[in-house]
């Protein structure tokens, strides 16, 4: 076992903002400099935290309630960061997620509307006060997320545009509250250009060499 611990990345932004591309980007990128690195993904990662995310999204689950939703998907980040973002990072081994905290905060904060304060201190029971070292949140118009995304929808979704509109600015209010890991990420620049930009701040923060 390495003697320090992982690294902990998170990627965060709108449905169909590219933060998935950057994501296995990143994770190759990584491993191929040796810094040995796994990637997770929300909700979901474990058994139990994938068949929480099979409810969270399926498209004809219309009736879950706000806070109903908030729970699950900090049940199904409990699991996830309990039975594998820890052990890995313990064991030395960097992790890079596909959402955490910051997207309760921004979708059950900012778009349904459920007290941050009150989520924050959920996920910090949640996630045993673990947090990232740095957050790259990808920005892009909500338009263009969902010119971006494929024609079948999951639940959240299908909420449309307007929920998009409240997260992203949910987002904006987080990274002004949590400025010294939060990095703000033009999403509308090439896929490469996207990346290049996170190794550069990856390197000045001394996560990656």
């Amino acid at each position: 076992m390495s003697s320090s611990k992982g690294k902990f990345i998170t990627f965060e932004g709108i449905d169909g903002c590219g933060k998935s591309t950057q994501v296995k980007m990143l994770v190759e990128a990584m491993n191929r400099s040796e810094q040995k690195t796994i990637s997770v993904r929300e909700p979901g990662g474990t058994v139990i935290s994938e068949k929480i995310r099979d409810i969270l999204l399926h498209s004809h689950l219309q009736d879950i309630c706000d806070r109903t939703e908030a729970l699950l998907m900090t049940g199904s980040r409990a699991q996830l960061t309990y039975e594998l973002i820890l052990p890995n990072l313990n064991a030395g081994i960097n992790v890079i997620a596909d959402r955490y905290i910051d997207s309760t905060l921004a979708y059950q904060g900012g778009g349904r509307k459920i007290d941050i304060d009150w989520l924050i201190k959920l996920n910090q029971f949640a996630t045993y006060d673990l947090e990232p070292e740095v957050t790259f949140f990808i920005d892009v118009l909500p338009e263009e997320a969902t010119r971006r995304k494929s024609k079948e929808k999951d639940r959240i979704e299908r909420a449309g545009i307007e929920l998009q509109t409240s997260v992203r600015k949910a987002y904006y209010e987080l990274s002004n509250r949590f400025q010294e890991r939060f990095v703000l990420i033009d999403g509308h620049d090439s896929i490469d250009d996207i990346h290049d930009s996170i190794l550069a701040e990856l390197r000045r923060r001394k996560l990656f060499s």
